[in-house]
């Protein structure tokens, strides 16, 4: 497939080079991978037969339950729930990670450890109860549930106390987490998404979800794993 060294492609004499055409292209076409992530924050309080859209607040602007302005962590939009024109983006996987929140609103410390009984019970309320769907403005398709996207079987990670005699206290170590790295995968058909076209995903929760601890927040980012092909006129 890749030739021989020391054997040339092209035979010396046997095979024509292929011919090149004495006219510039009109277009340009740049092909690559590229991955689109959205964040929402959940603040303490109930979550039960809630719906919260991700991918419709640009980077630099407050929104999807944030207090302050979304920084790259948690976005890379550049514009709100479109894909730019000239610009199709084909999604072949889903990731979605809770990030652990130190108080129960927005405090700017999303990714804490999740080492408390109450920080793995909100993990695993949104594992279990909360579902990935794709919001097309007249048409919704329910993707999975977040066990599957970025998850796998449960909650992984190890714990350890340690005494600290001088303080008279307990303290955890450690780190429990959904799965990093696994996906949720288009094997065969990706998720077109044409320029121009208009998009957003809804973290949607059952009627059992219990509430976001007291005192806790959590962060749900959503990863959206794909290609990109970009049109350049150049003439």
């Amino acid at each position: 497939m890749y030739g021989t060294p020391g054997i040339p492609l092209v035979g010396g004499g046997q095979a024509g080079v292929p011919p090149v055409s004495f006219d510039l292209p009109k277009n340009v076409y740049r092909f690559g991978e590229q991955t689109l992530w959205s964040t929402q924050f959940l603040a303490t309080g109930a979550v039960a037969n809630g719906s919260f859209r991700l991918f419709t607040t640009p980077l630099g602007q407050v929104g999807q339950g944030f207090a302050n302005a979304l920084s790259i962590s948690e976005t890379n939009l550049k514009e709100g729930g479109r894909i730019p024109s000239g610009i199709a983006f084909d999604c072949f996987g889903i990731a979605v990670q809770p990030l652990q929140n130190g108080a129960g609103s927005d405090s700017n410390d999303a990714g804490k450890a999740v080492n408390s009984d109450l920080a793995i019970t909100n993990l695993l309320n949104i594992q279990q109860n909360a579902v990935v769907v794709w919001d097309f403005t007249q048409t919704a398709v329910e993707v999975c549930p977040v066990m599957l996207a970025g998850a796998g079987g449960g909650a992984f990670g190890t714990l350890a106390a340690s005494d600290n005699p001088a303080a008279g206290t307990t303290a955890t170590f450690g780190n429990v987490n959904n799965g990093a790295g696994s996906v949720w995968l288009y094997r065969k058909h990706p998720v077109a998404l044409p320029g121009n076209s208009t998009f957003s995903i809804v973290l949607r929760f059952g009627s059992r979800a219990a509430a976001i601890s007291a005192n806790l927040g959590v962060a749900v980012r959503v990863v959206l794993l794909g290609y990109y092909k970009n049109v350049i006129e150049i003439a």
